[in-house]
């Protein structure tokens, strides 16, 4: 038999009162440290000439920072925080994306106890207004304000007062004075740097991470040193190859998020791997650049969304070489954010047995922005639609009815101590017990046999009436039309309260429906391949006969709209825990949604 490199999920169910539901895992997961840096200074010590963040150069070239030239910056860094007086009451804001000097920056935040908060660059970028950024400021009051890019980001740095420090990679500012990170990385160290060091305990505030969830408004999520550590510990005891041997990736995921800037930094730095920042998307426009650091970089996981694979897969169907490449070191196939088709997972099983002779195990899970992220994993059960397992060792998992669902709640040490400078939402948040209320419900995928895992079964805030009254249902819903509409769907939002009928929002798997048309260029847009008559023409067909199969006003599609601009993460659109966000999507989108619901149908608009 293949063994997996995933351990076994080994699970204890307890029933409570009135119906609750406590799980836990026997597995141990060990003594963490009391700080993430911890491990950089032990790495730093162990393999000082091992590459540890690794980015292209203006040049294309990759240039590399070793584990101990990562510590020495670090320090230097910290050093220049400390000169600074920066302090939870001044704390550092990252403003742009993915890089080298970002890793340092964040590190030596966590080094020195000084909290950092990584926030969406789209904030800064595509805002017209940049009210986000107002409230996320108005929220931190930073003391330093970091951007790679000056020139980029000028018109962001206006947001801050003159008595707040700007520091840039590039000096191309004119509207008011920068420092240059460089600066920063060359302060002399002085015993400050190691009493700083040894002040940041397990409760010390590491980052703040601004997520949106279903409110639409940033939250700032706690996220200690405690939560942190022990995440990777939880990590390693469902994963145990992470600590085989320093694992690889190439990653595009972005920091100011739980899944990239927690859950694969950190497994980068706890375990002493090297970490390829991709600087790639799966775009059409971003994915050319990931295809080619893949062609040189050989990763031991992905740990990523599920578009990441949908957007490589005609690259490795196409192109022999780039398949060994990437099969070389891949121990296995790991999604989250979304639900990722069958019809995506069968084809690259498929490349994967060509390729090495063997299968690779598909696992998925669950988790929250306040949850470190990790909190649920199939293990080595496997990954299957609406699958989402176990909870991790280490984590209790409560089920308790909010209705005619059961909610998730769950305790631990991973789990964050609440919202910054929001005391309301921090009591709201927990239950009597102190489990955070997820928000999300679950279900026992064996209704008789709660240990044999949970289906996530919706957002409890998702659920909506028609203006008949009636509830309409919306996880099962969309599952059932993901799974009628197949290869051609990647994601649907199911619309709206208050309205006479359901209608829905497509988005399309726009390289399954280009293949539908036959005359067009391959390289037409997708607004051109989803208005294409032969697009149209499926999609009606495939929805009138789920349409005949529906029970009820509740359970059918009456009008849909294929939209070719896909589901933003930086939006909120597509959330951390595992799911499509409802809300974000549909308000996001609310002129398309009203669209849906003109009192005759537009051009675009397909109607049952």
């Amino acid at each position: 038999m293949q063994r997996f490199p995933v351990s076994a999920p080994d699970v204890i169910v307890r029933a409570g009162e009135a119906g609750v539901l406590y799980v836990t895992d026997r597995r141990p997961i060990g003594a963490w440290p009391d700080r993430i840096t911890q491990w950089l200074d032990d790495w730093a010590d162990r393999t000082p000439d091992r590459p540890f963040l690794v980015e292209r150069d203006a040049a294309g070239h990759w240039v590399a920072v070793t584990y101990g030239e990562a510590r020495t910056r670090v320090r230097a860094v910290v050093q220049a925080l400390v000169d600074r007086r920066l302090s939870p009451e001044r704390p550092v804001l990252i403003l742009s994306g993915n890089s080298i000097n970002h890793g340092i920056l964040a590190l030596a935040a966590m080094y020195s106890g000084i909290p950092y908060a990584p926030v969406s660059p789209q904030y800064s970028l595509q805002s017209r207004d940049l009210g986000v950024l107002r409230r996320i400021t108005a929220t931190m009051r930073p003391g330093l304000v970091f951007a790679a890019d000056g020139a980029a980001f000028e018109r962001a740095f206006g947001v801050f007062g003159a008595d707040v420090e700007i520091v840039t990679s590039s000096v191309k500012v004119v509207s008011r004075p920068v420092t240059l990170f460089d600066q920063l990385a060359l302060t002399a160290e002085s015993p400050a740097v190691d009493a700083a060091h040894t002040q940041v305990s397990q409760e010390t505030v590491a980052k703040i991470l601004f997520t949106s969830g279903s409110t639409g408004h940033p939250k700032g999520v706690i996220n200690t040193q405690r939560m942190l550590c022990s995440n990777q510990l939880m990590l390693r005891a469902v994963f145990p190859f992470l600590a085989e041997e320093g694992p690889v990736l190439c990653d595009w995921l972005p920091w100011h998020h739980t899944a990239g800037g927690n859950h694969n930094f950190g497994i980068v730095l706890a375990n002493g791997g090297t970490f390829y920042i991709d600087r790639g998307r799966p775009t059409p426009d971003g994915i050319d650049a990931t295809v080619t650091n893949l062609r040189e970089v050989a990763a031991s996981a992905h740990f990523t969304v599920p578009r990441t694979y949908e957007a490589l897969l005609p690259y490795l169907k196409a192109d022999a070489e780039l398949r060994s490449r990437f099969f070389s070191r891949l121990k296995l196939f790991f999604y989250a954010a979304a639900g990722l088709t069958q019809h995506h997972i069968d084809e690259l099983q498929a490349l994967a047995l060509e390729t090495t002779g063997r299968r690779l195990l598909w696992v998925t899970g669950f988790g929250s922005t306040e949850t470190a992220p990790f909190v649920m994993s199939t293990g080595s059960v496997g990954a299957r639609a609406g699958f989402v397992g176990f909870p991790v060792p280490g984590v209790e998992l409560k089920l308790a009815a909010v209705g005619d669902k059961l909610e998730a709640r769950v305790r631990g040490p991973n789990v964050t101590p609440g919202y910054w400078r929001d005391p309301a939402m921090t009591a709201a948040a927990v239950d009597e017990e102190g489990f955070l209320r997820m928000g999300d419900a679950l279900r026992p995928a064996d209704a008789g046999e709660p240990s044999k895992g949970f289906m996530f079964d919706g957002r409890l805030t998702e659920d909506f009436k028609l203006s008949s009254g009636t509830w309409v249902s919306v996880d099962p819903l969309r599952a059932r039309v993901l799974l009628h509409l197949g290869p051609y769907v990647q994601d649907v939002a199911i619309a709206a309260p208050d309205r006479p009928f359901v209608a829905a929002l497509l988005f399309p798997q726009v390289a399954v429906c280009r293949r539908l048309c036959h005359d067009l260029l391959p390289d037409a847009p997708a607004a051109t391949v989803l208005t294409h008559p032969r697009v149209r023409e499926t999609f009606s067909q495939m929805l009138s006969a789920l349409a005949a199969e529906s029970t009820g006003s509740s359970t059918r599609i009456a009008r849909a709209i294929l939209v070719d601009v896909p589901l933003s993460i930086d939006l909120g659109e597509v959330t951390d825990k595992g799911s499509l966000n409802q809300r974000a999507t549909l308000q996001n989108r609310a002129t398309l949604v009203e669209e849906l619901y003109a009192p005759a149908p537009s051009n675009r608009t397909i109607a049952i």
